[in-house]
């Protein structure tokens, strides 16, 4: 078994069980279980760790969403704690005075940065959902900020990826490059005692901490003095917002699965949810590898146009969500969808300039023994966010602006198109494609995610498709991956997806292709299998994370797919 993957069995009820992308995030989340605390409480924990040993891919300078069950009141709720459009920003921000798009401007340094929303999601969860004070769960976080961590090969990577932006902010080249401005290598110990100070003060003060006070006010010096336009009002006006999530269900020849996935400002419940509609109506069990992956694709692509043209961040757009999620609407896409030829995307209609005028994020997945799941998304958007830390306050400053449509039908960073429902406006929350979900039937249910950029909605499509027709969490997060987004208009493909049979199938369809020369995505679930009370937990192969059941420490140790071996501390 590899040893990235835990079960416990003949426990009733089950033990917790915690999955992240850190060895030292499990064990942070465990620690507040073994405190007493809930599945609320180890959210908090596991994301302020990861803040510390993932400063690439999320951290208090970003944001997120967590999507929260609470066993006791049986509810579903989804913390929006995504990154806002500072007041000062406009929709031409990013272009030129001849009204072309400046990419830099939008991913690079304090302009790309929006307002950050993940101190206040863990004082929120915290107050209204934990059981625990924040001194008590931020406490792992601090003393790894403190103390430090070794850095592993994929933050040194990544580090190399992001070096020239990273020289040009002092306060980053300090912290992550060395005195010949190249990246510190693997097994150097990280130390970031400025960061252990911003969090000791989000714990002696709670929102305060952050927003308000030194902690606020380096941060907008630090912001405007390179260029940015955050002020002290931007910091103090932030607040999360506890959203509805998104519900459909796809049925199985073994029962029904209800889906509780991400609202907008995701687009990741709207689209999942819509795919799983337009899948739900195909024989599956009929159909051979070929078909099966055409009908998916063909799915992927409807849906993503749809989020394409329509969505946006719902306190500033009207969007036809009920429309957008019904069976009915998907039987109508379903027609579309022939079973001897690919569609073009150019032939649906699509996104036009009339109608429109990863691994740089991380995911955790939680499972506490009263029932109480979490399924959270984080991100700073590209690897270290704009590439800025904030002086004095060991915060890297996302650059999830770039998340908005600077122009109509440009691409963003992640090759996304978008329309006039994710154009900048102050106070405004740009779109994504975080999707934390939960999959619940009536003997098992998954909470399941991961990071990926744009690819991120389909992984979690192809975990969903892959758990309700038996799949357990190892064979969940390990399942090969394919991605189609409309435009552009071809499949992506990571290693070893798709065989050379099926591959020569496809194209006789009509698909086209593009490999990605490397694994993508690092999925992170948590089964409870009801029937047996026994809990499931497995963290992806193709990164350095860690899955542990019960109160215990977590003991990982495994090579990724990429050939990386790591073990925890």
């Amino acid at each position: 078994m590899p040893l990235n993957v835990a079960h416990a069995a003949d426990d009733t009820p089950p033990a917790p069980a915690v999955a992240s992308a850190h060895p030292a995030a499990t064990a942070a989340g465990i620690a507040a279980l073994e405190a007493g605390g809930n599945a609320f409480d180890a959210a908090v924990a596991v994301t302020a760790a990861l803040a510390v040993v993932e400063p690439q891919g999320s951290g208090l300078g970003g944001g997120g969403f967590w999507l929260l069950h609470d066993a006791r009141e049986d509810r579903d709720v989804m913390i929006d704690g995504r990154e806002e459009a500072p007041g000062a920003a406009t929709r031409e921000m990013y272009l030129d005075d001849k009204g072309n798009f400046v990419q830099d401007l939008s991913r690079n340094g304090a302009l790309a940065a929006g307002i950050p929303g993940e101190p206040a999601a863990l004082v929120h969860i915290a107050e209204r959902y934990g059981t625990l004070d924040l001194a008590t769960t931020l406490a792992p976080a601090i003393r790894l900020a403190r103390d430090g961590f070794r850095i592993n090969n994929h933050m040194h990577q990544l580090a190399q990826y992001r070096k020239k932006t990273l020289a040009k902010h002092p306060a980053s080249a300090k912290l992550i490059l060395d005195e010949d401005g190249e990246p510190l290598v693997p097994g150097e110990v990280l130390k970031q005692p400025d960061l252990a100070n911003t969090l000791q003060a989000l714990a002696d003060k709670g929102r305060d901490g952050f927003y308000d006070g030194d902690i606020a006010r380096q941060l907008v010096e630090a912001v405007r003095s390179a260029g940015g336009i955050w002020t002290r009002q931007d910091l103090l006006d932030y607040d999360i917002v506890e959203r509805e999530p998104i519900r459909g269900t796809y049925r199985t020849p073994s029962g029904e699965y209800e889906i509780i996935s991400a609202a907008p400002p995701s687009s990741g419940g709207p689209v999942l949810v819509e795919a799983l509609n337009i899948l739900e109506g195909f024989d599956w069990g009929a159909l051979d590898d070929v078909q099966r992956r055409h009908v998916t694709i063909e799915a992927m692509r409807r849906a993503y146009r749809d989020r394409a043209v329509y969505l946006g961040d719902p306190d500033f757009v009207d969007m036809p969500i009920e429309r957008l999620t019904d069976k009915n609407y998907a039987a109508g896409l379903r027609v579309g969808i022939r079973t001897d030829r690919a569609t073009r995307s150019d032939e649906i209609a699509g996104v036009t300039a009339d109608h429109a005028n990863g691994r740089h994020t991380t995911h955790f997945s939680v499972i506490d023994a009263e029932g109480n799941r979490v399924s959270a998304t984080l991100s700073v958007n590209f690897p270290f966010g704009s590439g800025m830390v904030a002086a004095g306050t060991g915060v890297f400053l996302n650059d999830e602006m770039d998340d908005f449509s600077a122009k109509p039908l440009t691409p963003n960073g992640y090759g996304l198109v978008g329309s006039e429902a994710n154009a900048i406006a102050p106070g405004k929350r740009p779109l994504s494609s975080m999707s934390p979900t939960f999959v619940v039937g009536e003997d098992r249910e998954i909470a399941l995610g991961t990071p990926g950029g744009s690819r991120i909605i389909t992984m979690v499509l192809l975990g969903i498709l892959d758990f309700a027709h038996g799949g357990d969490a190892a064979s969940v997060v390990g399942t090969p991956r394919y991605h189609h987004q409309y435009l552009p208009d071809h499949v992506e493909y990571e290693p070893g997806a798709l065989s050379a049979e099926t591959l020569a199938g496809l194209k006789k369809l009509g698909h086209k292709f593009e490999k990605v020369n490397r694994h993508y995505g690092d999925m992170h679930a948590v089964i409870w299998n009801k029937a047996e009370a026994t809990m499931d937990a497995a963290s992806d192969p193709r990164g350095i994370g860690c899955a542990a059941v019960g109160q215990q420490a977590p003991i990982c140790e495994h090579e990724s797919r990429d050939g990386e071996v790591t073990a925890s501390e």
